[in-house]
């Protein structure tokens, strides 16, 4: 086991760039590392926060008091039905891959931000698909080191939600069966021109704020409200789209919140409709 580092600045680790320092951080890099981490935390009771690529959390400005693990486990085997993927690989990534190989399901993973183990965390989804179409087994590591390996069924997915946002389980790896398709290459570049050409990738962010209500896109509705451009500090409502709150320049967490909740007030003032964080928001210890 690393050596813990002390004090490390965890806006380095988001794509917002916001946040305080860790009070303790690490990184491991296989599944046996992870285990024996979560094994010291259990044991001496250290609170902590696994993270990936950091693009679904706002860190707090506080930052965190405990542990940090940046989980890097990274590999990628194809096989003649799929493939299996270690959490830190980066689910953009294998869409294009998978799609250059001739295989159909995770098309469209092609430009969305985040690991793999951040995607099956959230159940992540765009054009009419979700990881749980194409997941078929997950190898987790549970609080106390111990290590399990869930079928699709174990994994309760619903809406970006899984199993993991309640039983603090880490995914450590997964693996996929997907189909073969010749049009799979053709159908994963026209996503992603697609989405570079709709959401702000240029800019500081960690994607959509807002899960999808049934009456509409979040977007579009925020959009409808006249709220592009609005801001708190340095955080802005994206012109391009209107899910995304973007860091201008040096923006606070409670800049987000406090321009998040203005959001979600306001669309519920203006159109009835209460918005649900899909921005995983994390306190300070």
């Amino acid at each position: 086991m690393k050596p813990f580092q002390k004090n490390q600045p965890l806006s380095e680790y988001s794509t917002f760039g916001i946040g305080g320092k860790a009070r303790l951080f690490t990184s491991v890099d296989s599944i046996e590392e992870l285990q024996k981490v979560l094994k010291y935390c259990h044991e001496y009771q250290v609170p902590f926060l696994v993270i990936g690529k950091g693009s679904n959390f706002l860190f707090d400005d506080q930052g965190f008091d405990g542990l940090v693990i940046q989980n890097k486990i990274s590999f990628c085997k194809f096989r003649e039905d799929g493939v299996e993927v270690g959490a830190w690989y980066s689910f953009s990534l294998l869409g294009s891959q998978t799609a250059r190989k001739g295989f159909s399901g995770l098309e469209f993973a092609s430009g969305i931000p985040g690991s793999v183990g951040g995607a099956v965390f959230m159940n992540a989804g765009a054009c009419g698909s979700e990881v749980c179409n194409v997941i078929e087994e997950v190898v987790a590591i549970d609080p106390e080191g111990n290590l399990h390996h869930l079928k699709k069924g174990d994994l309760q997915f619903s809406y970006r939600w899984s199993c993991f946002h309640e039983n603090r389980w880490v995914v450590a790896a997964a693996s996929f069966r997907l189909t073969r398709s010749r049009d799979a290459r053709e159908k994963q570049l026209s996503i992603l021109e697609k989405r570079m050409k709709s959401q702000p990738y240029s800019e500081k962010s960690c994607g959509c704020v807002f899960r999808n209500p049934k009456e509409e896109s979040a977007g579009a509705l925020i959009e409808r409200c006249g709220l592009k451009g609005a801001k708190r500090g340095g955080a802005e409502v994206s012109t391009l789209h209107a899910n995304f709150i973007i860091n201008t320049g040096g923006a606070s967490a409670e800049d987000v919140r406090s321009l998040a909740e203005y959001v979600k007030q306001q669309v519920k003032e203006q159109k009835g409709i209460e918005l649900e964080m899909e921005l995983r928001s994390v306190v300070s210890s």
